[in-house]
């Protein structure tokens, strides 16, 4: 191995160690009360050392963020790549995003549930590989009201909000241990989206209006179907 190879993996291990000792901190301590000083007095740094490889705590989040959202979008992918039924898939990607708030709580936890972290917004483009995701979710939804099963007023973007929105509240309760004594968040993440479902195919409709931002990618009926393995992207305004 030469110099350059040796020292191009140090620097990745410290900076490894330097998320997880931030990952671990934040979650124990909350976003606000962790310091560039703490993280570096866990790993043994000093701060002046951090700052070689973060400009600030905030760009510590957002590169822990993007670990975790990258995470999020190769699970859906693995889940749903072979499935060709849109219902299928939209009910495999969204239980997929549910179990990933069991398999991944310290990340779902800082993406998702943490109030002290800094807004997305800040650094949307940092994000916009997501949009790949999204985008499947809202074709399934659009070939759902183009074969009849959801009513053809029916918003794709609005209604992939609802229900991701629906399964939040099933792995929030979960992470937070505010079931009570032998309540499975399992079954309430699935009467909940099957409720959702179940009213979408009623024809209930929505009221809420998502806004054009990077991590949706802006999509034409027909454009992507559930099993394909390419998005066409869409440029979009925050």
């Amino acid at each position: 191995m030469g110099i350059k190879d040796r020292q191009a993996r140090e620097r990745q291990a410290v900076r490894g160690a330097i998320l997880n000792a931030a990952r671990e901190l934040f979650l124990q301590e909350g976003y606000r009360n962790v310091s560039l000083r703490k993280i570096a007095e866990r790993i043994e740094y000093s701060p002046a050392a951090i700052y070689s490889y973060f400009a600030s705590k905030d760009e510590i989040f957002f590169a822990l963020a993007e670990e975790g959202y990258r995470l999020l979008a190769e699970q859906v992918e693995r889940s749903v790549s072979s499935m060709t039924d849109p219902l299928d898939a939209l009910r495999r990607a969204l239980r997929t995003f549910y179990d990933f708030s069991k398999n991944q709580p310290e990340y779902f936890e800082l993406m998702f549930l943490d109030r002290s972290v800094p807004r997305l917004a800040q650094d949307l483009e940092r994000f916009e590989f997501f949009q790949q995701t999204t985008a499947r979710g809202e074709a399934a939804i659009r070939e759902l009201v183009a074969a009849g099963v959801f009513r053809a007023s029916l918003d794709p973007a609005a209604a992939l909000h609802v229900l991701w929105a629906a399964l939040l509240g099933p792995a929030a309760l979960a992470i937070s241990g505010r079931l009570g004594p032998g309540e499975n968040p399992d079954a309430l993440a699935h009467d909940v989206l099957e409720s959702v479902l179940a009213g979408f195919r009623a024809g209930v409709e929505t009221t809420f209006h998502p806004s054009e931002c990077p991590m949706r990618a802006a999509t034409q009926a027909g454009d992507i179907r559930p099993a394909d393995a390419h998005v066409h992207h869409a440029t979009t305004n925050s």
